[in-house]
This record gives structure tokens, sequence and C-alpha cells, in this order.
């Protein structure tokens, strides 16, 4: 019976932390605003214990700032920490990708559930082409995610993932406020399941690439003064 009682905990800490997480990324949470954990827990109508819990574990993602006396805000990255993530992302990927050869690139994409993740790429296509950020930021999550089973230990792929969420939760305000923001979705999940399914190493270098370069050439669209 206590072990029940422990996996309830965890799921509703788990539960509070997504949710309050997909509110970030929502943008209905901007970076800079402040909550206790008091005023999180009568949000949800749920006791302190788990709300702290899960405030902590966002705090550990790095999207949650802690402070002993005011509760919590929202983290602000700033371009540079963008610009790092992009670069952390393309050495780690650069990395994996070195260790595979297009023969066994091609024999694990095989094993990964393409079908799924094609679809996802459609979604997440469509909702790129239509500039409907709601929709794209899970299908893109999600995409990325299931592609991580490509990669063999699941703290690069834990990692990667930690990484788009920080991004996203960076360019949210930002796309959100911008009126040309949908130009600068990416919209290469096509490309990319394409090539991964054929085994070409070179192509999906090449994808990858464009990707980096498109977000980096966002990144200084934000550094330019606006006229």
């Amino acid at each position: 019976m206590p072990a029940i009682g422990a996996v309830t905990r965890s799921t509703l800490r788990q539960q509070i932390a997504d949710a309050l997480r997909d509110e970030v990324l929502a943008g209905r949470l901007l970076p800079g605003h402040e909550f206790t954990v008091k005023q999180i827990a009568e949000q949800y109508g749920v006791s302190a214990t788990p709300v702290r819990e899960a405030l902590v574990d966002l705090s550990a993602q790095d999207l949650l700032d802690s402070d002993q006396h005011r509760g919590f805000r929202v983290h602000r990255f700033s371009v540079g920490d963008f610009r790092s993530m992009i670069e952390a992302r393309a050495l780690m990927v650069d990395a994996v990708i070195c260790k595979l050869e297009a023969e066994r690139l091609a024999a694990s994409a095989h094993g990964v559930p393409l079908v799924s993740v094609r679809r996802r790429s459609e979604e997440a296509a469509r909702a790129a082409g239509a500039g409907d950020l709601n929709v794209l930021i899970g299908y893109d999550l999600r995409f990325w995610r299931e592609l991580g089973f490509l990669v063999a230990n699941r703290y690069v792929s834990d990692f990667l993932h930690r990484l788009r969420v920080q991004a996203w939760v960076f360019s949210v305000p930002f796309l959100r406020d911008d009126t040309e923001g949908g130009k600068w979705l990416w919209n290469g999940y096509g490309q990319l399941v394409d090539a991964l399914t054929l085994g070409d190493v070179a192509a999906v270098r090449a994808v990858l690439g464009e990707y980096n370069k498109h977000a980096l050439a966002w990144a200084d669209r934000l550094e330019r003064p606006q006229r």
C-alpha cells in the first residue's frame, strides 16, 4: 500500500511540473513572472508538498529561479544563452553522428517507429507553415524526443530534450511579439526523416546544419536594432 501512495504523489508532482512547464511554453507565464508555492497549490487545489517538489524539479531544469524569500520566478534566458544552447546541441548531435556509419544509421532508423516519427514531422511541418506556435511546440518536442531513440545513451537524449525545452522557453515570447515570427519557424522535419530512413549521413548533416544556421540567423535578428 505505501508504494501505491508514493506513485500517486510522484505522479501529482510530475503533473504539476508538466502543467507549469506548458504554461511557460505557451507564453502564459512570461520570463520574470513570480509566484509562490501557496499560490500554485491554491490554483491547482492540491497540498503544498507536491507543488514545492514540482517547482524544485523545474528549477533543476533551469526553467525557474528560486528565491528563498520571494518564492519562484520564470527564468529569463538571454540571446547569448540561446546561442550556447544551439552550439551545445550541435556539438552533441555531431558527436553522435560521428559514431554512426551510413549502414548503422539506416539500421538504427528502422528500429525507430518511423511511421509515428513521420506523422509527427508532417504535423510539425504543417503547424510551422501555418505559423501555429501552440500546435508546433508540442509536435516539435515529441518529434525530437522520438528521434532520440536513435541515441543509445538515454542521458544524451534527455540532455538534448532539456536543451530544446529551454530553447522554446527563450523563443516563445519573442515569436509571439514578432509580426514576422512565423517565417522563423523551422520546417525541415520531413527532409530529416527522409535522410534518416535512407541512412544518408551527409544528408542528415546537411539538414541539421541548416537547422542550426536558421536558429543562429534568428538570434542575429534579435540582436539587431529594430526599426
